[in-house]
């Protein structure tokens, strides 16, 4: 498969924020078949995962100081990222961590939208985000779930100049998406019905896998826990799963 599309606004990396690493390694290596290797120096314990030799996620531990909840971070592809955080809070975001250069291998800043989702910005320097996507065993899709659907909407199409198209606008089931037909890159749903109320809006990550209902039967072997067991829909049999510390994400896999 060639080379995963990465335009401004586009999704290009996901990093996990981990309280064991370890675990991580291992959990993800055996569900997904990734390889942790090792850290380089100066970069306080930040690794990557590859997949069959190719860069799919990063990862760093979370030592607990900041009082963030270990998670994965979606970040999106910027050509200016001091021009994107400027304009974020113009458009109802902020910014929580102000723009930095990362050796020679990008920029990167971190943000909350209108709803409140937190957000990487990442701009290109020699590390150009993951090398693969849309593979079994990689991420598939990245989806922002919000109560602040139209801000959000407006926001991403303003901040990221997503070319934004409208996939449905029924009270049941409102979508925009980046992109188009087989060019879609990413997805904002309206959550509003059934979001918590202490729940804020959240970005997903979408893991490929070829039998969801297995992989579900893998993870809780390997220590995680099955929190939406899989379900068929037009999009693919679709499950949404924790790993061992939590970490919620989703599996996809195609039910054609």
């Amino acid at each position: 498969m060639p080379a995963p599309t990465l335009v401004v606004g586009a999704p290009c990396w996901i990093d996990l924020y981990s309280s064991d690493t370890e675990k991580a390694k291992d959990f993800y290596g055996q569900l997904l078949g990734w390889n942790a290797e090792p850290p380089e120096e100066g970069f306080g314990g930040y690794f990557v995962f590859t997949k069959d030799g190719k860069v799919v996620a990063g990862c760093m531990a979370n030592t607990g100081e900041e009082g963030h909840p270990d998670s994965w971070t979606v970040y999106l592809m910027t050509d200016d990222v001091e021009r994107t955080a400027a304009d974020v809070a113009a458009k109802g975001g902020n910014v929580l961590y102000a723009p930095m250069e990362i050796a020679t291998n990008g920029k990167m800043a971190m943000i909350t939208d209108p709803g409140n989702a937190p957000v990487g910005v990442w701009q290109p320097g020699t590390q150009k985000g993951f090398d693969v996507r849309n593979e079994v065993g990689t991420a598939a899709w990245f989806e922002l779930h919000t109560r602040d659907y139209e801000a959000s909407v407006d926001f991403y199409r303003d901040v990221f100049r997503w070319d934004a198209h409208t996939m449905s606008d029924t009270e049941e089931f409102r979508y925009t998406t980046l992109g188009q037909g087989e060019g879609q890159l990413a997805g904002i749903m309206d959550a509003s019905a059934y979001l918590p109320d202490d729940a804020t809006a959240s970005w997903f990550v979408y893991f490929a896998v070829d039998d969801a209902d297995a992989k579900l039967e893998k993870l809780v072997a390997l220590g995680g826990t099955v929190v939406q067991p899989a379900e068929d829909t037009p999009y693919g049999r679709l499950a949404v799963a924790a790993d061992p510390t939590g970490t919620q994400f989703r599996l996809v896999a195609d039910n054609s």
